[in-house]
């Protein structure tokens, strides 16, 4: 009883702010004179009944249950799994009340609202629209809105303004699959991650402003405000229906860099940020991300030279770095008629993902770098003498053999999981789809736990009902990392069980 009292406090505390910076989006329809109603539709309504009902749910809760046991690794997994999917059904609202073509007022119905809320507040990018240039701006800047917040995380953002002191906090801060700290606090370190993200969020925005005013196929103001602030979160949703590809190479380039820095931990950002450059350089991630880059990218143009393909090199670098820093966006028109090669290496890309403590998605490349050295360092043993003294190091930091079995063990049960829920992911889907090919559906699923957004065409509002819900629980499940999931039905099966 009292764990349940400790999830519904938290979880009302992260309605409560969720509800107040939900309201945030209610200057846009203001702005644009996108409030019509009975005559054409209304985007404030929505928004402000969405905010409402965050609150009707969060302040009850938050305050009556105030004096509740402080969160234990259990109930923050419950927590942070419970929050995330009621957010995206709460977050649904707009989608489904504010039309997503305002030429033919078409609204969304229920089930592809979900997966469009879903989509965003997980930074996934997979969307049910198909001509985003149609969007009311209201709806536009709600999906780039969720995905923003979403990147860091919605727990994260609790914790900033509520954290409370002592363990509790950082049990929730990893629920939220984080666990690295730049202060001895949680609440230091979830400031510190908002305002590095900030920071990069406006610098992205300047640079894509700029670039518009001096080039001419650059972005608008606009477009440069939706669209860095998707990069850096690492979500890809976009305000054109042709995502990056109708900008020339200096918006592609700043939206590169924004996806690689999005990509990155932000302990490693705030060592650049302080001036400790060669300690950001010396960053693990930093330098595996950097070779998988080099080596994708080499793999794909000797896949191109050997096939006889005609395929850009910008557009290779894009699409790779789109797939690994798990953003979803994309610089050609023609993804899905890409060779199966093609498709299979941006899937292991998706998979595998940007860095632990950053906002994007996959496996992560902390955990594949472990699992690259612990096959090297069980090689090694099994062909060495029986005394020999191993050193094993992750990047510079030395580690003693027990840390380094229980990382290396936690590291292959997560990625074992992930990788089991991928298959059943990809197995209902074959069986949904069973004119497309493998590639394409092992691409598509990829895409959704990876929380990527790359699509070579299967996701779209006329997909099977059971296809959005499979694709819907990818995506939740790739950006809690399964666990708190796991917990959480655990939960709820032993609850079940004291009842009978």
């Amino acid at each position: 009883m009292s764990d349940i009292k400790t999830v519904l406090r938290d979880m009302g505390g992260i309605f409560i702010i969720t509800g107040f910076v939900s309201l945030i989006a209610v200057f846009v329809p203001i702005f644009f004179s996108e409030f019509k109603p009975f005559v054409e539709f209304d985007g404030i309504f929505p928004l402000v009944l969405t905010s409402t009902i965050f609150f009707g749910l969060g302040l009850p809760l938050y305050y009556i249950l105030h004096n509740a046991d402080p969160a234990n690794f259990k109930s923050a997994m419950v927590t942070a799994a419970l929050s995330w999917l009621i957010v995206s059904i709460i977050g649904s609202i707009p989608f489904c009340l504010i039309p997503y073509n305002i030429k033919t007022l078409s609204f969304m119905d229920p089930l592809s609202a979900f997966f469009e809320s879903m989509s965003g507040w997980t930074g996934t990018g997979l969307t049910m629209v198909a001509n985003e240039d149609l969007l009311p701006k209201t709806l536009q800047f709600w999906r780039t809105f969720i995905q923003w917040i979403g990147g860091v995380g919605v727990i994260v953002l609790t914790l900033s303004i509520l954290a409370r002191p002592g363990t509790g906090s950082y049990v929730l801060y990893r629920g939220e699959a984080r666990d690295q700290k730049t202060h001895p606090s949680v609440k230091s370190t979830v400031r510190t991650i908002w305002w590095i993200f900030l920071l990069y969020t406006i610098i992205g925005i300047t640079a894509l402003t700029v670039a518009g005013f001096l080039t001419d196929d650059g972005m608008t103001p606009w477009q440069a405000f939706n669209h860095a602030m998707t990069g850096i979160a690492t979500g890809g949703f976009s305000v054109t229906d042709d995502s990056m590809a109708s900008f020339g190479i200096i918006s592609q380039s700043i939206i590169i860099i924004l996806m690689i820095l999005g990509s990155i931990a932000f302990a490693a950002h705030y060592d650049l940020l302080r001036g400790k450059v060669t300690r950001f350089l010396k960053d693990a991630q930093f330098r595996i991300m950097i070779v998988l880059i080099i080596v994708g990218v080499s793999i794909l143009l000797l896949l191109t030279y050997l096939n006889n393909e005609s395929t850009p090199l910008a557009a290779i670098i894009f699409q790779f770095i789109s797939a690994l820093s798990c953003t979803g966006f994309s610089s050609v028109n023609n993804l899905g008629s890409w060779s199966e090669s093609f498709k299979l290496i941006l899937s292991f890309a998706m998979i595998i993902g940007g860095a632990a403590g950053s906002t994007a998605g996959g496996i992560k490349l902390f955990r594949a770098l472990l699992l690259y050295k612990g096959v090297g360092w069980r090689i090694k043993q099994a062909i060495s003498t029986p005394h020999r003294v191993f050193v094993h190091k992750l990047g510079d930091k030395p580690l003693s053999k027990e840390n380094v079995m229980d990382l290396i063990n936690e590291a292959a049960i997560i990625s074992f999981m992930w990788l089991i829920m991928l298959s059943i992911g990809v197995i209902i889907l074959m069986v949904l789809y069973p004119n497309e090919t493998l590639g394409n559906i092992f691409f598509e699923v990829s895409s959704a736990q990876g929380n990527v957004g790359l699509s070579i065409g299967i996701t779209s509002m006329s997909m099977f009902p059971l296809a959005k819900i499979v694709l819907i629980l990818c995506m939740w499940i790739g950006r809690l990392e399964i666990i708190p999931i796991i917990v959480l039905l655990k939960s709820i099966f032993g609850i079940r069980k004291n009842l009978l």
